[in-house]
């Protein structure tokens, strides 16, 4: 399987920009630190079944444009968040939404959940799971089925291509 060197490869240099050293000393401890790492905790890491090498591939492949969209929303959200700070607009409905989880596996509804946390504007609130669904507070709530139909069309367009 590809998941297992791809894991190994970014924990490396994760220790690498960690340490700021790119020395074959430095790389081979966290070469063997990542092992040793991704060995006692792999029931916590890695999904049970592991990905298709065709999936990780796609999901590296359009990982990229994930991040792009996710940078938006975050670009979006600070400045709806700065433009009420500064009193350019009015706080009229803050609110909680619920928004149901789909598709979405575990894993999948925790990324959705980091993505709309990392965004100002948003958080998420409780994830209900008998439910269903993610309750998110959001500074702008006036249209709940347009941050519904967004936070779906996200996971459709781009999320479910990296996580499924």
């Amino acid at each position: 399987m590809i998941v297992i060197p791809l894991v190994l490869a970014i924990s490396t240099v994760v220790y690498a920009l960690t340490v700021a050293s790119f020395a074959w000393e430095d790389l081979a401890f966290g070469f063997g630190l990542s092992a040793a790492v991704l060995f006692a905790f792999r029931h916590a890491l890695l999904p049970q079944r592991l990905p298709s090498n065709l999936q990780v591939i796609k999901a590296v492949a359009v990982f990229p444009l994930f991040l792009i969209v996710s940078l938006k929303d975050i670009v979006t959200g600070t400045w709806l968040v700065a433009s009420i700070v500064l009193g350019i607009r009015k706080l009229e409905h803050p609110g909680i939404v619920r928004v149901p989880l789909g598709r979405r596996s575990k894993p999948s509804a925790g990324l959705a959940g980091l993505v709309l946390t990392l965004s100002p504007g948003t958080f998420l609130v409780a994830m209900d799971w008998e439910e269903r669904e993610m309750l998110i507070h959001a500074i702008d709530a006036s249209d709940p089925d347009k941050l519904r139909e967004g936070y779906e069309q996200f996971y459709e367009r781009y999320e479910r291509h990296v996580i499924p």
